[in-house]
């Protein structure tokens, strides 16, 4: 197990990451990309508890993924069923698993501002942090996506489920965008990103 988080997360995090994962009795599976989620965790059918994590996340975002997961793990094993998944017992644990890592050794130093403020009140996914989540793709492989943020108003862009929209007019903090087969409205975060056609 320590070889293959080696692969995924900083040097610095893969003791105490072991640590956690042996002590919460975490079967970790590496998984493809999927795009509408970076990890879930699952408590299966025989007790097993299962967390599966993308492969192709850069390994600061990988930490930040896995240990969020095991935060949904720990909250299930102490609070149960009858809470929401990301309320204020799921927030108090995901703070205090993180606490230990946000350190120079794990994170590079623009990073750890963004981390101490983002741990203040967890959100459910890091992407909702739009600062954070724009920092974080910085160590992301180069690819061939926009953000929202950069397509110009009125300007064509595609999602991973094939769906053509229209950009418009920023509303406090995200992009209101036409559907353009239906006409529907939605709202995107700056950060989104997705294929810029024209």
């Amino acid at each position: 197990m320590i070889a293959i988080l080696e692969k995924y997360i900083p040097q610095a995090s893969v003791q105490p990451v072991f640590e956690l994962i042996k002590a919460n009795k975490v079967h970790l599976k590496i998984v493809n990309e999927r795009v509408t989620r970076h990890g879930d965790y699952r408590k299966l059918a025989n007790g097993q508890h299962q967390i599966t994590v993308n492969a192709n996340l850069n390994p600061y975002r990988f930490l930040i993924t896995l240990i969020h997961e095991i935060a949904h793990l720990i909250t299930f094993n102490k609070c149960g069923r009858n809470i929401k998944p990301h309320g204020k017992e799921w927030k108090h644990i995901f703070q205090q698993l993180m606490l230990p890592f946000i350190r120079p050794e794990i994170f590079p130093d623009q990073l750890l501002p963004l981390l101490a403020l983002h741990f203040k009140n967890p959100k459910a996914t890091s992407d909702t942090d739009a600062s954070l989540s724009l920092a974080l793709k910085q160590y992301d492989p180069a690819n061939d996506k926009n953000y929202i943020f950069e397509i110009p108003q009125g300007g064509l862009f595609r999602l991973y489920n094939g769906k053509v929209f229209k950009r418009g007019n920023k509303r406090v903090k995200r992009y209101e965008c036409q559907e353009l087969t239906t006409g529907r409205m939605y709202l995107f975060n700056p950060n989104a990103e997705v294929e810029f056609l024209r």
